[in-house]
């Protein structure tokens, strides 16, 4: 993996770097680069309550928000940023007050690798429109200043529509971290960790695969 003067990741629910990146996170925080994770809301709309509950629809944001912080410090992320948006409703946010509040954020940090969602590739409605204003807002940037875009995308036509993925990284030797930075978001993820981990003891092809390889697309600015 090459080395990175700076990370920026920017995601809009606690626990979207967990899935998918965190094994990411972990290697290059491993090579000592340093990592910025701005994270948009506190998930406050999530269904899930625990299991079995321990929470409520008050109490989700509080705890939400602890599981993030304990997910950043499993990782060893300094540099965690809680923006107060609302959870579900990125999507309706102007444009162009996230892609201000974005590039304020890029201009501080300088990040020469940003990871975030592919736009129109990423399922969530939060997930979409923040990886376009993210998109956009290095767009408006000179072309000598741009950071990388390193953008995950899971649609069902992902593939099909923009090719295999451009990068694959193998994170084998993060796995023990990837697992437990999930499972610091313990409000969501009880019930599927404890799956993973047994699969993970049988030796499942899919859930090695899975926990092992994380997928980014590139994206190219003209």
């Amino acid at each position: 993996m090459e080395k990175e003067r700076q990370l920026l990741v920017i995601f809009p629910h606690p626990d979207d770097e967990a899935f998918g990146v965190s094994g990411t996170i972990a290697s290059h925080i491993s090579n000592g680069t340093p990592v910025t994770y701005a994270c948009l809301t506190l998930g406050e709309m999530g269904r899930n309550m625990g299991n079995p509950p321990f929470c409520n629809r008050e109490s989700l944001p509080y705890i939400r928000k602890q599981e993030l912080q304990d997910a950043a410090n499993v990782l060893g992320i300094t540099d965690l940023r809680m923006l107060g948006y609302r959870d579900k409703t990125v999507e309706f946010e102007d444009q162009e007050k996230l892609v201000s509040h974005f590039a304020s954020i890029i201009d501080e940090v300088n990040p020469s690798l940003i990871i975030s969602f592919y736009p129109g590739y990423s399922v969530h409605p939060d997930h979409d429109a923040t990886g376009a204003a993210v998109v956009e807002a290095v767009k408006r940037m000179p072309k000598e200043n741009r950071p990388k875009l390193n953008l995950v995308a899971f649609s069902k036509n992902c593939i099909d529509e923009l090719g295999e993925p451009d990068i694959v990284h193998d994170v084998h030797e993060f796995i023990t971290t990837k697992l437990a930075t999930i499972k610091a978001h313990r409000s969501q993820t009880q019930l599927m960790v404890a799956d993973a981990e047994e699969k993970l003891k049988q030796n499942d092809p899919q859930i090695i695969a899975w926990l092992q390889n994380e997928r980014f697309w590139t994206y190219t600015i003209d």
